[in-house]
């Protein structure tokens, strides 16, 4: 599976019908990948099941969202390991989420932001 998927982003601009909202979009996911990924880290360290979920299903679906389709799914594998109330035995995820998301908004600011804007 690559790890960004343009198509995803074609689709995008063609849902919303104006391609500067799209822009708009991912540059927000862009600029907000360090707090996703920080409430995340935070929610399960504390052992919050509830913020847990709320921070993974976000990261999950905005990630579908701009094409960082490993990413969600990634997200996906991990919000199954919090829905079992396995907050301890998420590490190993929590490195990969960590490793493909920085890597998922480096290849959308290079591929996408970049070109687009």
């Amino acid at each position: 599976m690559p790890l960004l998927d343009g198509s995803v982003l074609q689709d995008l601009e063609d849902e919303l019908g104006q391609p500067e909202m799209a822009w708009s979009f991912v540059n927000d996911y862009a600029a907000m990948w360090g707090l996703r990924q920080r409430f995340l880290l935070d929610s399960i360290e504390r052992e919050d099941h509830a913020a847990a979920l709320d921070a993974v299903i976000s990261l999950k679906v905005s990630s579908a969202m701009v094409g960082g389709l490993r990413l969600a799914r990634l997200a996906q594998t991990l919000e199954t390991t919090i829905r079992k109330g396995d907050l301890r035995g998420s590490a190993e995820l929590l490195a990969l989420i960590s490793l493909h998301g920085q890597a998922t908004v480096k290849e959308l600011q290079l591929r996408y932001l970049q070109s687009v804007g």
